[in-house]
């Protein structure tokens, strides 16, 4: 099958059905509503099921329900609309149930406005809800990666017994790309017999499975966080994802960049290289888990003066930069967050100013 031109928020709709996912709750936010309205029309076609819940939280609460009877189930959403759903993620993930949440962001806090912007970083890898649990987090550069990452998250997702988060932005969301579909992944969870509230007699099993989070006891709960941590661990050693670029040369500087800021700050790096001047970039791929092996290698570089954090937030992945670096190097951030992307003359000046 050839490429295909499509807008990204439709894409990681058909991803999602190539995976296998025929099970998806949302409620409309600007700027990923399209991925509901393409839903709406493909599901029915593929018998699958799309249901509008009534609010955000209601979405969250039927991802638990599907998630928890081992089926395929995801969704799409929007900054306060992730929001909402927190505590539901926070539920899913102490129960130890597979799901996929994509965030296509726009700018925050509060409304904030309809642009694109990557704001949502604190929520998505520190943990939006309450309790210590995290997420596998990966963010796409492009319309391809895109689907490439959302057929990955399912797999990912029953792997771990976690919910999978994807973070795009307004630009990831309503860009149009031509996209190639790697082949369907659309086979049945492996083991969702072992833990899965899907009968007995489907099963064919005398053994009751219990889908829950409450733990009275504090040796039990105990018990459970540090077994749901050595999950998030084995994550580190196997899931971390970033792209190198420019590496192999005497950078002067190193810029730390994700998603649709990345691909500004690509060319950035290649327009200072026509000027002789060397700039290495580390594109993580996976926000948790982060590179951090690969950005504390980078910082030992001795040609090496400077490492320069560019997002479109006001400064948040810059923290797990600088717990990389661990004071090495010196660390700055530049960035926007009102839905204008730096352009890669203005990443050119911020690179020149600083080395």
């Amino acid at each position: 099958m050839g490429k295909i031109l499509m807008k990204g928020n439709e894409a990681i709709g058909e991803a999602a059905i190539r995976a296998g996912c025929l099970n998806y709750f949302a409620y409309p936010i600007t700027p990923q509503s399209e991925v509901a309205e393409y839903l709406a029309r493909r599901m029915p076609e593929v018998n699958g099921v799309f249901l509008q819940g009534e609010s955000e939280v209601a979405v969250g609460y039927m991802i638990f329900g599907a998630s928890a009877c081992g089926e395929r189930v995801f969704t799409t959403s929007s900054s306060p609309g992730v929001s909402l759903m927190s505590e539901a993620i926070s539920y899913i993930a102490g129960a130890q149930c597979p799901a996929v949440f994509v965030n296509i962001i726009r700018g925050g806090p509060g409304l904030g406005g309809i642009l694109p912007s990557q704001a949502d970083y604190f929520q998505a890898t520190k943990g939006g809800g309450h309790g210590d649990y995290r997420l596998l987090v990966m963010a796409p550069a492009s319309v391809q990666e895109a689907v490439e990452m959302v057929m990955k998250a399912f797999p990912l997702a029953e792997k771990y017994r976690n919910p999978v988060m994807i973070l795009g932005d307004g630009l990831i969301g309503q860009m149009m790309e031509p996209v190639e579909f790697p082949e369907d992944l659309r086979t049945e969870p492996s083991n969702k017999d072992e833990w899965a509230t899907n009968g007995m007699s489907t099963r064919g099993d005398d053994k009751q499975n219990l889908v829950k989070s409450l733990y009275l006891d504090p040796t039990a709960l105990n018990d459970h966080n540090l077994l749901l941590k050595s999950k998030y661990d084995q994550m580190k050693k196997e899931e971390v994802l970033y792209e190198p670029v420019n590496m192999d040369t005497d950078y002067k500087a190193l810029i730390v960049s994700y998603g649709t800021m990345s691909r500004v700050c690509k060319s950035a790096v290649a327009m200072l290289k026509e000027e002789g001047i060397e700039v290495g970039m580390i594109r993580p791929q996976t926000l948790f888990p982060f590179p951090e092996k690969a950005i504390a290698d980078a910082a030992e570089k001795s040609s090496c003066k400077i490492i320069l954090s560019i997002e479109m937030s006001m400064g948040q992945m810059v923290e797990d930069v600088e717990r990389c670096v661990k004071g090495k190097l010196p660390v700055s951030w530049y960035g926007k967050c009102g839905g204008d992307v730096p352009s890669p003359e203005e990443i050119m000046d911020v690179v020149k100013e600083r080395i």
